[in-house]
């Protein structure tokens, strides 16, 4: 049987304000990406978050960002490599520490937003968030965008990467993700990502925004949980995938569901 992982970055709220369903999406998904402050979270909620992930069997992975809670950890950075290297590794250690409380592990990790974008191909910074992951736990998965240098420089450097695909975000022809500034780079109609996302699992492509079809290779499908139909979209997918076939399986070896 085929099998993919689905996963979704999660535990974004921060004191009152509520970004997404997280316990919604802990029922669907099988691995979480859990902030880790910088970007977004507070301990409480984070810790909350990591509980249910649990209680859900669901694997959980340290979304590390920019320290930009105003930017959403979406504005692009440039900081310096002991800076980055020491971000990165606070950052895991804090849910390392909250994991624990909570009676889960951190699997992985997934840096998020501009930091992922950026890392993609910038090979000092993606050097720096490689060896922060190294220094702490080499053991952490790294999951990174499908197709792009980070991939191969991350397992040139002993890391054990897994190649992660964009249910409801649009492709150019070169894998990059389109910018989020330009129309159509978010992607709404659930039906339209289900159909989407088989087609990757089964034949290893996906329809790019100009529809040409480019090669793609991932293990995991990623959904945004702070998307207004985010929860809607992961049932549709998780659905077509199980009438299909496909089972829905962390690459870290958990099941949920």
């Amino acid at each position: 049987m085929t099998s993919i992982d689905l996963n979704s970055d999660l535990g974004e709220s921060f004191g009152p304000w509520r970004m997404g369903d997280d316990a919604a999406m802990l029922q669907i998904v099988t691995s979480a990406n859990i902030a880790c402050g910088f970007h977004a979270g507070d301990p409480a909620g984070i810790l909350s978050v990591l509980r249910e992930a649990a209680n859900r069997g669901v694997a959980v992975g340290a979304h590390v960002g920019y320290r930009d809670l105003a930017g959403f950890g979406r504005r692009n950075m440039d900081p310096s490599s002991d800076e980055l290297v020491g971000d990165t590794i606070y950052q895991i250690g804090a849910l390392q520490g909250l994991a624990r409380a909570a009676g889960t592990s951190v699997r992985y990790v997934k840096p998020h937003g501009a930091l992922y974008n950026t890392i993609a191909n910038d090979a000092r910074q993606a050097a720096d968030v490689i060896a922060a992951i190294k220094a702490i736990n080499p053991d952490l998965v790294f999951l990174a965008l499908a197709g792009a240098p980070v991939v191969k420089q991350a397992r040139d450097a002993g890391l054990t990467v897994v190649s992660e695909a964009f249910a409801d975000r649009a492709y150019n022809a070169d894998g990059s993700l389109v910018s989020r500034r330009l129309p159509g780079s978010v992607i709404h109609d659930p039906g339209i990502i289900a159909e989407r996302m088989l087609k990757m699992v089964r034949e290893r492509r996906v329809t790019t925004i100009d529809g040409i079809d480019i090669p793609l290779e991932a293990e995991s499908i990623c959904v945004h949980g702070d998307t207004p139909a985010a929860v809607g979209i992961a049932h549709t997918l998780r659905d077509t995938f199980e009438k299909r076939g496909i089972e829905l399986k962390s690459f870290a070896g958990v099941s949920n569901g």
